[in-house]
């Protein structure tokens, strides 16, 4: 079994997975967290991710579109309009598959986007990349 180290994933990253549907938000938690050994924060409303997002800091955001009140859309705008997590890779999630969608993402500030049924494999590459980015050593002035 490989170390943590080994992996690139040393501290243990946190994420939070938005999605109006249980099943789905546990669905990838598991996925993550035995994928990539990551803590999974869980929310099911839109309020709910807002409230998280701005309350505290994480390493990647899973967000799902097609959900009750302001949306997915809208809490990917809000998110990066000044909060907490305003650099933080967001990775869309949605059964919505058609490009003028996909590109509305992408210009609100998506990082990527999986259609659902989710791929195992390339969504974990795709959080692992992001994460892996994320994680690079930041210079600072002092």
């Amino acid at each position: 079994m490989a170390s943590r180290a080994e992996e690139g994933l040393k501290p243990r990253h946190r994420v939070l997975i938005v999605d109006d549907e249980e099943s789905t938000r546990l669905l990838l938690a598991r996925m993550l967290s035995k994928e990539l050994k990551v803590d999974a924060q869980l929310a099911g409303t839109c309020e709910q991710a807002l409230r998280l997002a701005g309350n505290y800091a994480y390493d990647a955001i899973l967000l799902d579109l097609l959900m009750p009140g302001i949306g997915g859309l809208g809490v990917l705008r809000r998110i990066r309009s000044g909060s907490p997590n305003a650099a933080t890779p967001v990775i869309v999630v949605s059964v919505v598959v058609d490009q003028a969608t996909i590109a509305s993402c992408m210009a609100a500030g998506a990082n990527a986007y999986h259609a659902k049924p989710i791929q195992r494999a390339e969504l974990i590459a795709t959080v692992k990349a992001q994460l892996a980015a994320r994680s690079k050593p930041k210079t600072t002035g002092g």
